[in-house]
Parts: structure tokens; C-alpha cells; sequence
């Protein structure tokens, strides 16, 4: 078995840099490589492969970050089976700071395609139950989102992105593959989500579970079932393709400006350890 190295950092990529080689296209520099070609057993089968990076942040020190698609990699396996092994992954390098990514439907009708939404709560329609990593504690879901890496995420998405983008809203996730249907996404509405897609649960909740700090950046790819309009496949490909670099861009420039230290974020306060116990 690999010996999984350390790494303080992580990028779990999705939709929005699925279609390009990541983060060697983006074209970011301070950015070596280490290794690009790594798989691990779990107790939940085996990992997608990693990247492990360094990049230079601010003050010139290198900072070790581990990156996978969650996209395509294992096509028969559950998302929240595959979810965990990647979680184990991050735990065992001692991951403390997460960044996401991925595209979604609006539900909200005031959000339009290729708009950027940063979320800071979520609703879990996935119906995935008992999915632990370390399985020891209490997870509070008060504040889901990290501040500190939010915060570094809506400073890189300024700078980065002409367009619109919203500093929170909640994420409505699903069990996918497939889309929503009209009724689905009326009900939603009722709900308040303002976007939906299939990929912000359960990271959000492992990440607390392994002792790491999680946010998430996301563009509008389409508008979802009933709202606005039809959605096109062609904008959908369109969209896939060319935001990529952009969207790489706004991660890897906000994980230059965190720290991996927790203690000013307030997010392991909501860590407890469990109650259940004999």
C-alpha cells in the first residue's frame, strides 16, 4: 500500500475544472508538482487518484495540497462510499483546510447561468445515512461553511470574475446522476434553496468529521427545471469548457491566502465529541 504523504491543504475538484488538467492548465504560478499518480486502499475501497502539489503562497513558503476529481473515476460506485474514501485520504495526510468546486442549477430565479454563488448553508435531499469517517462526534451543522476560507473565496472570485457573484445562499444537494424534475424543483423553491446540485454533501459533513475546515465555489451552469427557461445542452458544454481556467484560478489564489490553522474560524466548536457511547 502508498504511503499517503502529509499535506495541510486540499482541492476536491469537480465539475468546473473536470475538463481540464488541473491545476497544471490554469496557469498559476508557484505550482510543482510532486506526484500525479496516486491511489490508496481505504476501508471504503479504493481512492480516485491524487495529485500532490506544492504552491507558493504570499511569504514565499510552499504549501502541500492533495487534489482528486470526484468526477468519473469509478462511475459504478455510491458517491457517499466514494466520498468517504476520499475523506480517509484527507484525514490520514492530516488535511486541515478544504476547497470545492462544481457547477449547479439555479433554483432561485434572480440567478443566472455563469453567475458565481459562494453558499453558506445547505439541505441534504441525498437520503445517505450514517456516512462517518472517524464516526466520534457530535457534528453541528451551525455553521457548515468555513468564514475564513469563504472569506478567501470571495476575494479571489473579485478578482477573478467580471461577472455577478453572490457572497451566500443555501445548496439544495440531490442523489444524481440524474437532473430534476419541474415538481422536484417547485418543491425546492418552497424550501428556499437558491441553488441544487449533487456534490457539496456529504464533504461538508466529513470534513468536520475528519477535523478539517470546508467551502465551497460554485457557477451557475444552467437554470434548473421551471425556472426562467429552458436550459440548452450547448450553453451547458459551452460553460463546461470555457470557465475551467477561471474557476481553477479562483481556487488556487484563495488557497494562497488561508492559513491551515483553525483557530480563529470557530469551526471545530461545532466538533463535539458523541454522546453515544457505552
Amino acid at each position: 500500500m502508498k504511503k499517503i504523504p502529509e499535506a495541510s491543504f486540499a482541492i476536491i475538484g469537480g465539475s468546473s475544472t473536470f475538463s481540464i488538467d488541473f491545476p497544471e492548465e490554469v496557469g498559476v504560478s508557484g505550482i510543482e508538482i510532486i506526484n500525479s499518480n496516486l491511489a490508496f486502499e481505504t476501508p471504503f475501497g479504493e481512492s480516485p487518484r491524487f495529485k500532490l502539489f506544492t504552491i507558493l503562497d504570499n511569504q514565499n513558503g510552499k504549501k502541500r495540497v492533495l487534489t482528486c476529481k470526484m468526477h468519473g473515476w469509478r462511475p459504478k460506485m455510491d458517491r457517499g462510499e466514494a466520498s468517504s474514501g476520499v475523506f480517509w485520504v484527507l484525514k490520514e495526510a492530516g488535511v486541515k483546510k478544504i476547497i470545492a468546486e462544481g457547477g449547479v442549477g439555479s433554483i432561485n430565479h434572480l440567478l443566472n447561468p455563469r453567475d458565481i454563488i459562494i453558499p453558506t448553508d445547505f439541505i441534504d435531499f441525498t437520503g445517505r445515512k450514517g456516512l462517518t469517517v472517524v464516526g466520534e462526534y457530535l457534528l453541528i451543522m451551525r455553521q457548515p461553511i468555513c468564514p475564513q476560507v469563504h472569506a478567501a473565496l470571495l476575494s479571489s472570485v473579485q478578482k477573478y470574475h467580471l461577472g455577478r457573484v453572490f457572497e451566500g445562499g443555501i445548496y439544495l444537494v440531490t442523489e444524481g446522476p440524474r437532473f430534476e424534475s419541474r415538481a422536484e424543483v417547485s418543491m425546492m423553491r418552497q424550501f428556499g434553496a437558491d441553488i441544487v446540485g449533487q456534490s457539496l454533501s456529504p464533504e461538508v459533513y466529513l470534513a468536520r468529521d475528519i477535523g478539517a475546515c470546508y467551502a465551497g465555489v460554485y457557477m451557475v451552469v444552467n437554470y434548473a427545471e421551471g425556472i426562467v427557461k429552458d436550459w440548452e445542452h450547448d450553453e451547458l458544454k459551452d460553460i463546461f469548457h470555457k470557465e475551467s481556467k477561471k474557476i481553477g484560478q479562483i481556487v488556487l489564489e484563495a488557497l494562497i491566502n488561508i492559513t491551515d490553522s483553525q483557530e480563529k474560524c470557530g469551526c471545530m466548536e461545532f466538533r463535539k465529541p458523541t454522546l453515544l457511547k457505552d
